[in-house]
């Protein structure tokens, strides 16, 4: 009995391409359990909600706070991480004409620590105005079970 080399060739092509075949398939994942975020509410000091209203000097004296998540049993939950965009007033000159206007620009960065960093609280500090805004977004929190979900929007005007 001669074995010839091409059948050997095609036989431990064919055999190593059916293991590979094998040994690839992964099996089959486990269902993930769905998950319904607890209701909670984010507060800044005394300040919670999308349309909240206080005064420059209140707004001074909150930057040292933390900001908080909790829910109604008052249960404090973990921020993970956090948008803050400050709205602030500020003026313009024309060049040509040398009149000044009243202009807005925005600010922002993400954060991972609350309170916020000593120079954002330094800034709110020294320009904190009426008429302009702290708005702080995309909220990522953990729950007790160390599953991460997003926590409402806290927009500030100052008056």
């Amino acid at each position: 009995m001669r074995f010839n080399c091409t059948k050997l060739v095609i036989l431990f092509i064919s055999a190593c391409f059916f293991s590979s075949t094998v040994l690839a398939q992964q099996p089959a994942a486990k269902p993930v359990a769905k998950f319904k975020p607890p209701v909670v509410k984010t507060t800044w000091g005394r300040l919670s909600g999308i349309d909240a209203v206080c005064f420059a000097e209140e707004a001074k004296q909150l930057v040292v706070f933390p900001l908080k998540v909790t829910d109604a049993q008052n249960y404090s939950y973990t921020v993970v991480s956090y948008h803050l965009a400050y709205t602030r007033v500020g003026v313009t000159e024309d060049e040509e004409t040398g009149k000044t206007m009243p202009t807005k620009d925005q600010v922002g960065s993400s954060f991972t620590a609350t309170p916020l960093p000593e120079i954002w609280q330094k800034n709110l500090v020294e320009q904190l105005q009426k008429g302009e805004e702290l708005f702080f977004y995309d909220i990522v929190v953990y729950d007790k079970q160390g599953r991460r979900f997003f926590a409402p929007e806290l927009k500030i005007t100052i008056k």
